[in-house]
């Protein structure tokens, strides 16, 4: 079939912020409208429909955007193919190509504006500024309507010189758009990866069920907790604002006659393990219980749920650019609270009840108790229940199979107690003996620390920042448990270095290196520019490092540095080493046997919701079992022969940590 090719970008307006409630809430709004339509055929010039002022699509945009021979593209196409089907215009998701994923995959920063300077596009800046003012003016409710003759909205007619900006403004991210794709055409995503991409759009449109009422409970019992700390706060310290900051500083120094640095959260923590006056001891307790960010999360629900009672959008495909991995968006699923507290079901019920005195007295601290139930805030349709089930330890067992540490993956194949077996291989210890009624099993703890903290190259400071202090052991003893660990996984230790050599030859050389089923390449185009440097992954998608170049290090080596713009920063350069690319590289793998079971899931018509981390979580018939999910979960994957995957996990009536 000979495909046709335009490029789309509209600009829409609802009085729901998208910031806060994510696209589909706001494009259910009842208000929710397409003001402009830009889009561009191939290498033809940018056309616009003035929708707002009364134009209309042409028929032939009409039929196009149900034409499986016009593929349509779009800069997060996910927000073009929702609110153009909202607003009543049949498209297919499987129509849509997304240039900003496709960015990504690159490894290229979302957002058109940090994408099309990371790729070298010319920035006008104050074309920019000029952009977001104008989507304030006209997309954007007027906030102090008095100022404005009583209006909600900036009509066209109100300033039609800002209008026409406006529509130049749209046409020229339908040319942005197309520039970066041009740039990208020679670096293809996978078909695997349009299809995921796909999918992802589709279980985010579906949503998840919210419990309202458990929502609602939560959010109004926080509130009579506040207030209640609040009040004691005052009572106790006599400040008319405690939870001011420099406020509450100044009456600690007072109190405790030193000066206070912080009060961050883990100096309040570090302040609470020492001995200290009664009062002090109770204001920093409160300090921390109003400190509770996680909370916040049931405000997210509540503000991002729709009529239907579903959370739509809390996924991001390819949200982790450097390995591909999913990550979350408005309520942020990745770092919901364990829950350790016990009788769930009971303490759910207090909630909802608003019985604010009763979770009190059973339980005392309120906060707390609130941020360990979030999860269970997310509850399957009705006459479903929950199945969810995740890979057990799946780093380690991705990490031993591509370095080919025999042990582990005996260990695997087996009993599965890798904690205990990492310890029985660092001390000489037979497995059987390292069990809680020997003196031995204290090994255990060194054991997980060093199997969690070292699989990457990480030395002593990642045996502290996994907890090793806290588990009980001594600092003086953890460089022992790095030299012990190493020893036994020597494959692993090798696999570091293998990747780090074949990474550094390529770009010595210019030349194709391979080691453990990688392939590094150099990967460019003279027209444009640009070059990567390529880890291909077993499943066949590769890993993007854009313009690398090798600089010496503070040990005198060469090492790769590349271009990112990790957790939000700028483009910047950022310097990696043997053990990080194998964690990119593990991590990846470990994506992609999600991603494997994501289509296996589909193809059977089970519906998964959300997936976290490597957990997935499908809203199934009451027919459907864990031992179904699981068995899908355990059976080998067509891109890691030999790779042992276990899945492990829980039904019920609502999402939570087993």
């Amino acid at each position: 079939m000979k495909y046709r090719h335009i490029s789309i970008d509209i600009e829409t307006r609802s009085s729901i912020d998208i910031a806060k409630a994510g696209l589909y809430r706001y494009a259910q709004s009842y208000d929710f409208e397409i003001l402009l339509f830009a889009y561009k055929y191939d290498e033809e010039d940018v056309c616009i429909v003035d929708l707002k002022n009364g134009e209309k699509l042409p028929l032939q945009i009409i039929n196009d955007l149900k034409d499986p021979s016009v593929i349509k593209h779009a800069y997060n196409a996910a927000f073009e193919w929702y609110c153009l089907n909202r607003a009543g215009y049949q498209t297919p998701i499987e129509q849509w190509r997304c240039t900003m994923i496709h960015g990504m995959y690159c490894g290229y920063p979302a957002g058109l504006e940090a994408a099309g300077k990371a790729i070298g596009l010319e920035e006008d800046k104050q074309k920019l500024s000029i952009g977001k003012s104008l989507i304030r003016y006209f997309c954007v409710p007027i906030k102090t309507v008095s100022n404005k003759g009583g209006r909600i909205w900036n009509e066209p007619k109100h300033d039609m010189k800002r209008w026409e900006l406006f529509k130049e403004y749209c046409k020229q991210d339908v040319v942005t758009e197309y520039s970066i794709l041009q740039r990208l055409k020679l670096f293809e995503m996978p078909e695997r990866e349009e299809h995921l991409w796909q999918m992802d759009i589709l279980m985010n449109a579906y949503g998840v069920r919210a419990d309202k009422e458990l929502v609602e409970g939560a959010l109004w019992i926080d509130n009579t907790c506040s207030g209640k700390l609040e009040a004691e706060a005052k009572e106790i310290t006599g400040l008319e604002n405690p939870n001011s900051t420099s406020q509450l500083t100044g009456w600690l120094e007072k109190k405790l006659g030193q000066p206070v640095e912080n009060l961050q959260k883990s100096t309040v923590a570090e302040f609470l393990k020492t001995k200290m006056p009664e009062d002090v001891e109770r204001v920093l307790q409160i300090r921390q219980q109003l400190g509770k960010t996680s909370i916040k999360k049931y405000a997210a629900i509540k503000a991002s749920m729709c009529k239907d009672g579903r959370i739509r959008g809390i996924s991001q495909f390819y949200g982790a650019n450097r390995t591909g991995r999913w990550a979350g968006r408005l309520v942020q699923m990745q770092n919901l609270p364990r829950t350790y507290m016990k009788n769930i079901d009971f303490v759910r019920k207090l909630v909802k009840q608003k019985n604010y005195s009763g979770l009190k007295l059973l339980y005392g601290n309120v906060p707390d108790t609130l941020s360990q139930l979030i999860r269970t805030a997310f509850i399957p349709s009705e006459g479903n229940k929950f199945v969810v089930a995740d890979f057990s330890a799946i780093e380690a067992r991705v990490i031993a199979w591509l370095a080919g540490e025999k042990w582990v993956n005996e260990v695997f194949a087996t009993h599965g107690k890798i904690y205990e077996a990492a310890a029985s291989q660092m001390f000489h210890v037979p497995v059987e003996k390292i069990v809680k009624c020997n003196p031995e099993y204290e090994l255990r703890a060194k054991g997980k620390v060093a199997t969690l903290a070292l699989g990457y190259q990480g030395g002593v400071n990642s045996l502290i920042s996994m907890g090793a202090m806290e588990m009980g052991l001594s600092e003086e003893e953890l460089p022992d448990i790095v030299n012990r660990w190493r020893s036994a996984n020597k494959q692993i230790v090798g696999l570091w270095y293998a990747v780090e050599n074949a990474v550094i030859t390529t770009m010595q050389t210019g030349k194709q290196s391979a080691t453990h089923g990688l392939f590094m390449a150099l990967e460019g185009d003279i027209l444009y520019g640009q070059t990567f440097l390529t880890i291909k992954l077993p499943s066949g998608r590769k890993l993007y490092y854009p313009k690398p170049f090798l600089q010496e290090n503070r040990f005198g080596k060469p090492s790769l540095h590349y271009y990112s713009s990790q957790q939000g920063r700028k483009w910047e350069v950022t310097e990696t080493y043997g053990g990080k690319l194998v964690e990119n590289i593990v991590q990846a793998i470990a994506r992609d046997c999600l991603a494997e079971i994501l289509l296996k899931l589909e193809k059977k018509g089970l519906k998964v919701v959300f997936h976290v981390h490597d957990e997935v979580i499908v809203d199934a018939p009451k027919n459907i079992t864990l031992e179904e999910l699981c068995d899908i979960m355990s059976e080998p994957i067509w891109f890691t022969p030999g790779l042992i995957l276990k899945g492990a996990g829980f039904e019920g009536m609502y999402y939570r940590k087993d």
